[in-house]
């Protein structure tokens, strides 16, 4: 486990930027390490000026707010979180951003840009200058968008990330091994592999041991790091979902503490589990 000090001074992921702002601690924290949660989605009730995505559906019924995550953080003895806005609201970030304006030392954010936005490299040398922002977070999930793992459809995002200094979240199960190719042409890029690489339908059909074999191989590029997120979505069994531990070890074996990032999912989590 990396100490507090390694923590903050780590330039790798999210979770080192979030923890790099500072916060004042209370007497109780001062004696134990600062928890940073890796990945939440947060979003508040649809709207006229907040409309989502037609057809989506929220992964809960009820919106997750900021106040509900700050009394569940607060709760559980969870120090900071990295926002990750999620897919039904569409690509906007501002609900995330609104979340560091009010909680400036609780929360960052990896916000969302659409790939298919043809001035969205114009947006990247400036995108650390909203509030709370530290990177992005893509999804490589359709039929349309795996291929661009492979041709040249995307090539400029991962130029203009590069350029800028800008971490990337990124989720292509069960396409992982893609990222090879990127982290290969793009050294100076920081790839942090969300959830293992892999989903709990590769639990379903049975080719969840080859994605985390698949994920594990990546720990060969020292600019690829990995989110030990969403864990008891890949399981068979009830709490403690034992029969994960052996993927998470065969990660964390792979990438050791300095590039591995603990993240609770817990909406998803609260979806897998209803």
């Amino acid at each position: 486990m990396l100490s507090r000090r390694n923590f903050l001074s780590s330039t790798v992921g999210a979770g080192a930027a979030l923890a790099a702002s500072g916060v004042k601690q209370t007497r109780g924290q001062a004696d134990r390490r600062m928890i940073v949660d890796a990945q939440m989605h947060l979003w508040k009730a649809e709207s006229d000026d907040w409309k989502w995505v037609p057809g989506t559906v929220p992964q809960l019924p009820v919106p997750f707010t900021i106040e509900r995550a700050i009394s569940m953080m607060d709760e559980a003895g969870v120090d900071r979180v990295v926002i990750v806005p999620p897919s039904w609201p569409g690509d906007r970030n501002d609900y995330a951003i609104e979340a560091v304006q009010r909680y400036p030392t609780r929360f960052r954010v990896m916000g969302k840009l659409s790939l298919n936005d043809p001035k969205g490299a114009e947006r990247l040398p400036k995108w650390k200058d909203q509030p709370g922002m530290v990177g992005l977070r893509v999804i490589f999930n359709t039929p349309q968008t795996v291929p661009w793992l492979s041709d040249s459809t995307v090539d400029w995002f991962w130029d203009a990330v590069e350029k800028n200094g800008l971490p990337v979240m990124c989720f292509a199960p069960p396409h992982t091994a893609l990222f090879g190719r990127v982290a290969e042409r793009h050294p100076g890029l920081t790839l942090i592999l969300d959830h293992m690489g892999v989903t709990g339908a590769m639990v379903r059909n049975n080719t969840l041991d080859a994605g985390i074999k698949d994920t594990a191989s990546l720990a060969k590029y020292p600019n690829i790091s990995v989110k030990l997120s969403a864990s008891p979505g890949l399981s068979r069994q009830s709490y403690p979902f034992r029969d994960v531990a052996p993927h998470i070890q065969r990660v964390f074996d792979a990438y050791g503490p300095q590039r591995c990032y603990w993240g609770c999912d817990i909406t998803n989590t609260y979806a897998k589990a209803s």
